[in-house]
């Protein structure tokens, strides 16, 4: 059962969705933040396993929240939190910036409720919420170029983690993956895990956005 924290400035858009989550079996809200300070505060009180993260709000915002969130994740609570941004805000940039900083998917808020539970369940399953074309696009458009500066985590990396994340880069799906370097998903699983724990990233997405910055991405043909 995925725990839920609900995180929106308007009262009747986060008591809308923690009736939802309440309602649908196999969802338990475990708080409600009106503003990404409050958010901080209860994600550490908590320990939510998935939270909705509104992106536009008085004072501290949602992407501002979200990265100082996973900046500070529970090293005991491994794969967690995972955030997916609701908003009304259309602008491309700020999908790449909650990315960027870690989310792991982005959805509008007229998003129907049945959609909305099933991409709940997607990030919790430490999946992404973006098609890899999508993710790719928004990359190509607002990641800085690949730079010259080491990442200090990459040198950690193996030489088959390097090989994995930059498949990773590259959009594809741990099966994929897999079938490329005639791997066991598990395996590969292992590698991906491996790599964001030394990259210290918190998101598949994140890792994306890194491969690209850093000129690791491999190339498709």
């Amino acid at each position: 059962m995925p725990s839920v924290l609900v995180v929106d400035d308007q009262f009747l858009i986060r008591s809308g969705l923690t009736a939802l989550l309440t309602a649908a079996p196999g969802y338990e809200v475990v708080g409600e933040a009106e503003d990404g300070d409050e958010a901080v505060r209860l994600a550490a009180e908590t320990r939510p396993d998935v939270i909705l993260m509104d992106i536009r709000m008085p004072g501290t915002d949602g992407i501002t929240a979200t990265e100082r969130i996973l900046a500070g994740r529970d090293p005991g609570h491994p794969g967690g939190p995972k955030v997916l941004v609701l908003t009304t805000f259309d602008s491309d940039e700020y999908v790449f910036r909650a990315l960027r900083v870690g989310a792991s998917g982005f959805l509008f808020k007229d998003t129907p409720p049945d959609r909305l539970l099933a991409a709940i369940a997607t990030v919790h399953a430490g999946e992404m919420l973006f098609s890899a074309g999508a993710l790719r696009g928004l990359v190509d458009t607002y990641a800085a170029p690949p730079s010259r500066a080491p990442h200090p985590g990459l040198a950690a990396l193996t030489p088959r983690e390097r090989e994995v994340l930059g498949l990773v880069g590259a959009g594809l799906s741990n099966t994929d993956i897999a079938a490329r370097l005639v791997l066991s998903a598990a395996t590969v699983k292992t590698h991906v895990h491996r790599c964001m724990s030394k990259l210290e990233l918190s998101s598949r997405a994140q890792a994306v956005v890194l491969a690209h910055e850093f000129g690791l991405a491999a190339r498709m043909p």
